[in-house]
C-alpha cells in the first residue's frame, strides 16, 4: 500500500518515454514520406507498426491485433497511400470503421500521412450524414474512401460507388463492427470488392467471427498479435470489495475522493449505464452515458463534450466505448469486472498514455473473485486491495468540469472552419485566446468550449455578433 491524495491527480509525475522503436528509414519509404513523418513526429515505429508495415508494404494480406492509440492508422495507412496511382480519381482504397468518429479520425490521420503528395483526396461515407453531398462528392471522384459498413453497401446498391480499382481493403476495429451488428454488410461489401486485392484487418481482440472472415476473405495472412501491456507504473490500479448494493454509490465516493478531471467508468449492462448516470446527477457530478440506444447525433454531441473538457465522467458499455481515443484521460472505473480479463487489460489502457500516469479503480464483489483470479494470472501481479473507509471528499465543492460547449448550428456545408469561430469569439465578443478550448467542426453543427465561469457570457456574445458576416442560432449544451 502506498499514501497518495486528491493532490495526486492534478500534477501527475512523468515516466520516462519508452525505448525507441525500429526507424522508419528501414522500410524503403521515399525521401517525400520519411520527411512528411518526421515533421508529423513519427520518430520511430510502435510495436504494431513495426510488425505489420513490412508486411503490408510487401503486398501481403495482414491480420493483425492492435487496439486504439496503438498507431494503427499509419500501420494501414502508408501501405494504401503506398499504392495509389495518383493520376486516377477512382476508388483504389476503402476503410470500414464502426462509426462516424473513428472514421473522420481516420480520414484525418490519412490526410496527415498524405502531405507530402499533392492531388490526394480522402472521402468520408457513414451513416447519420446526409447523403446529397456524398452523392456529389462521389461524382468528383476520391482515391481513398473512409466509411460505415451499412452506408458503403447503401452506395454500392445505388450504383454510386465503384469498386472496380480497389487496390487495398482495410477494416478497422474489425471486432466491434461485429459487435454493433455489421457483420452481413461486411460479408455484402467484401463480396462487391474485386479479387486480387490486399486486405488488411486491424482488430483489439480475435473473436471466432474474426477469425471466420479472414480465412474466407483474405489469402494467406500474415498474422500480428502483439500482447497488450502497459508501461511499468503508468497504469496505478486499486482494487475496492464491494457489496452489489453499495456499488454505485462506491464510484461516487471515489471521484469524489480523487476529484479525477476525466474519468471513464465502464458498465456491463445499459441499465447499469443509466442507474449509474441518475445516481452521480443526484451527487451533482457532471455525467454522460453512451450506449448503443443512442442515435448518431446525440452520441457526437456526448463525445464533443467528453474530449473537450465540458462533462467529468463518461459511463459507458465496452461495445460503446470501442474505438473511442482520449488524450489525458485520468482515471478509469471498472463498476463491474468484465468476466474477460482481456477486456480488463483493455479498458485499464485508456489511461496512462503518452507520457502521464493514470488511475484505474476497480470495484469488486464477492462474486466476481473468480474473474479477479484470472486477471491476476493474466497480468502476473497481485491485485493491490484498499478499503472504501479510505475515501472521503477531497472538497465540499460539487465535482463539476472546467469547460462547457456552445453548439452553433452551421458546419462545413455553410463554410465554417474552426478559425471562425475562435475569431468570432475573440474579435466582436471579446473573449481572451486561453478562455476558448477545443473546437470542432462537423458536416451541420460546430462546437466550441469555453471556460464555465464565462459560458453565458459567450453564448450571449455569440447569438448577438456574426459568424463569417451572418448571424447563427447557438446553444449551451446539457443546459
Amino acid at each position: 500500500m502506498f499514501a497518495c491524495s486528491a493532490s495526486d491527480m492534478k500534477t501527475p509525475p512523468k515516466t520516462p518515454p519508452p525505448a525507441a522503436g525500429p526507424s522508419f528509414r528501414s522500410l524503403g519509404l521515399p525521401e517525400t514520406t520519411l520527411a512528411n513523418l518526421e515533421q508529423l513526429g513519427y520518430h520511430a515505429m510502435t510495436p504494431i507498426q513495426a510488425a505489420s508495415l513490412p508486411h503490408a508494404l510487401a503486398g501481403h494480406d495482414v491480420l493483425a491485433q492492435a487496439k486504439t492509440g496503438s498507431g494503427k492508422t499509419a500501420a494501414f495507412g502508408l501501405p494504401l497511400l503506398a499504392k495509389l496511382d495518383l493520376r486516377s480519381f477512382a476508388v483504389q482504397a476503402l476503410v470500414l470503421c464502426p462509426t462516424r468518429e473513428l472514421a473522420e479520425q481516420v480520414r484525418g490521420e490519412i490526410r496527415r500521412l498524405a502531405r507530402s503528395e499533392e492531388n490526394i483526396k480522402v472521402l468520408v461515407l457513414c451513416g447519420g450524414s446526409p447523403i446529397r453531398p456524398q452523392l456529389a462528392s462521389l461524382e468528383h471522384g476520391a482515391q481513398v474512401v473512409v466509411g460505415t459498413p451499412g452506408r458503403i453497401l447503401d452506395h454500392l446498391r445505388r450504383g454510386t460507388l465503384n469498386l472496380d480499382g480497389l487496390k487495398t481493403l482495410v477494416l478497422d476495429e474489425a471486432d466491434r463492427m461485429l459487435d454493433m451488428g455489421f457483420q452481413d454488410d461486411i460479408r455484402s461489401v467484401l463480396k462487391q470488392c474485386p479479387q486480387e486485392r490486399q486486405t488488411l484487418f486491424f482488430s483489439a481482440t480475435f473473436p471466432d467471427a474474426i477469425t471466420e472472415l479472414a480465412q474466407k476473405f483474405l489469402r494467406e495472412p500474415r498474422e500480428v498479435k502483439l500482447l497488450e501491456q502497459h508501461a511499468p507504473g503508468k497504469i496505478r490500479q486499486r482494487f475496492y470489495e464491494v457489496d452489489e448494493e453499495r456499488r454505485l454509490e462506491a464510484v461516487a465516493r471515489l471521484l469524489e475522493h480523487f476529484r479525477p478531471e476525466r474519468t471513464l467508468a465502464f458498465c456491463n449492462t445499459r441499465q447499469q449505464c443509466r442507474d449509474l448516470l441518475a445516481l452521480l446527477g443526484e451527487r451533482r457530478i457532471v455525467a454522460l452515458a453512451l450506449h448503443g440506444e443512442l442515435e448518431q447525433v446525440e452520441r457526437d454531441q456526448v463525445l464533443v463534450q467528453f474530449s473537450n473538457r465540458s462533462c467529468s465522467v463518461l459511463v459507458a458499455t465496452d461495445v460503446a466505448a470501442r474505438g473511442l481515443d482520449i488524450a489525458e484521460l485520468e482515471a478509469v472505473v471498472n463498476v463491474e469486472l468484465s468476466p474477460d480479463p482481456d477486456v480488463h487489460v483493455h479498458r485499464i489502457g485508456r489511461t496512462g498514455r503518452v507520457d502521464r500516469e493514470g488511475w484505474a479503480f476497480s470495484l469488486v464483489t464477492r462474486r466476481e473473485r473468480g474473474r479477479l483470479e484470472r486477471i491476476e494470472e493474466l497480468q502476473s501481479t497481485p491485485c493491490e486491495w484498499h478499503t472504501l473507509r479510505e475515501l472521503e471528499p477531497a472538497s465540499r465543492d460539487p465535482l463539476v468540469p472546467p469547460m462547457v460547449t456552445l453548439q452553433i448550428a452551421g458546419g462545413r456545408r455553410e463554410k465554417i472552419r474552426a478559425g471562425d469561430v475562435l475569431g468570432a469569439l475573440t474579435g466582436e465578443a471579446g473573449l481572451r485566446g486561453e478562455q476558448v478550448g477545443k473546437i470542432q467542426v462537423n458536416e451541420l453543427s460546430a462546437y466550441v468550449a469555453v471556460e464555465r465561469s464565462i459560458g453565458k457570457r459567450a453564448l450571449a456574445k455569440l447569438s448577438a455578433g456574426k459568424l463569417k458576416g451572418r448571424s447563427v442560432k447557438a446553444r449551451m449544451l446539457g443546459s
